[in-house]
Formats: structure tokens, C-alpha cells, sequence
């Protein structure tokens, strides 16, 4: 439940919208919740300085977003999908990639560990790398 934000279902139960609208309304205010708290987290990353004078969100590779697009098919395709900081100055910012529909999530996690340093990771149902660059 989310009491901060006056929601008191849980999330899974509401995920689940059945196309009503007062359950639509509820997630999208717990999705709202979650956006703001992903920024808030990101601009602390943003303002604080690592040794050699980047910031951590310079050097950290995070990921936002959700497994399922649609809860009331299970669907885990075409999925949107934030991927913030530059892991190191390996990954250029700025950009909207789009990838094949169903193209494994895993896919974007395997990718993010070569790009710090974890060789020939493997991931779930992973099909291959992505190309971040």
C-alpha cells in the first residue's frame, strides 16, 4: 500500500486494471510516486563527486522501469525502459534507443554488466548484447 500518497491497494492487485478507470487513476499515482523518487534518487547521484571529479551518476548504470507492459495480459513486451548514467563514460546519454519488440529484457542486463567489467555474463533468457554505444 501506499500511504504517502493516499493509495491504500496494493500495487499487484491494481496492476491488474481490468480497464477501470478508478484503477488506472490509482497506478498511474503510484507510477508518478516512482518517477519522482527515480529523479530525487538520480539528482543526489548528480550532485555528489566521485574521486577523480565525476559525479556517481557518471559512473553508475541504473535501470527504471517495469517487466510487464500490459498486468492484465502478463505481457513483458515492448516494455519503456530509462537506463540513466554513463557507467563510467561507456554509454552515451541523451538518447532514445528502440530495439526489436521482443528483444529479452535480460538482453539490456547482460549488456550493463560488459559495461562494467563482468565478462560473458549471462542472464535469464538473454539472447545476446545490446549496442549502448
Amino acid at each position: 500500500t501506499f500511504p504517502m500518497i493516499e493509495v491504500k491497494d496494493g500495487h499487484h492487485e491494481l496492476s491488474h486494471t481490468e480497464n477501470k478507470d478508478v484503477k488506472i487513476e490509482k497506478i498511474a499515482k503510484i507510477d508518478s510516486y516512482y518517477a519522482e523518487q527515480f529523479s530525487y534518487f538520480l539528482n543526489k547521484l548528480r550532485s555528489t563527486r566521485d574521486s577523480d571529479g565525476t559525479t556517481l551518476l557518471d559512473n553508475s548504470l541504473i535501470v527504471y522501469g517495469g517487466c510487464i507492459s500490459d498486468g492484465n495480459r502478463h505481457d513483458h513486451h515492448n516494455l519503456p525502459i530509462i537506463l540513466a548514467g554513463k557507467g563510467g563514460q561507456n554509454v552515451p546519454t541523451g538518447r532514445l534507443l528502440t530495439f526489436s519488440e521482443y528483444t529479452p529484457l535480460n538482453n539490456l542486463f547482460t549488456t550493463m554488466l560488459d559495461h562494467v567489467g563482468v565478462e560473458n555474463a549471462v542472464f535469464g533468457d538473454g539472447t545476446g548484447r545490446l549496442s549502448l554505444s
